[in-house]
């Protein structure tokens, strides 16, 4: 209401009057709240007497999830690093220091 979205409550149709319409979401709002505050405090209260809280077959398929995404990156990691190594390799730099120096300063000797 205060970005002037225009707002239509099943209950009241299109021509209800604009007090109705604020009491109405005034409502809907404080009964969000107090659902959240009753919901965190049953939680807590399940959590306080050794309750394991969430589904465990979800846990276990977020891990997987999580597991999955942190070896495609890695995987994606090394498929880059192998580039850079075989573009090193073909410029002479093959000894442990010479890579060293290169990834991190940037540059090998021979550039400067």
């Amino acid at each position: 209401m205060a970005q002037r979205v225009p707002l239509i409550a099943a209950e009241l149709g299109r021509d209800a009057d604009p007090f109705m319409l604020h009491l109405y979401t005034t409502v809907a709002e404080k009964e969000r709240r107090l659902i959240s505050e009753r919901t965190k405090a049953a939680l807590a209260i399940r959590k306080a007497s050794g309750a394991k809280l969430g589904n465990p077959l979800y846990i276990r398929a977020a891990g997987e999830n999580g597991r999955t995404a942190l070896i495609q990156v890695a995987d994606e990691h090394a498929r880059s690093m192998l580039l850079l190594l075989r573009s090193l390799r073909a410029e002479g730099t093959i000894t442990i220091g010479a890579v060293t120096r290169v990834l991190t300063t940037g540059r090998s000797r021979r550039s400067g």
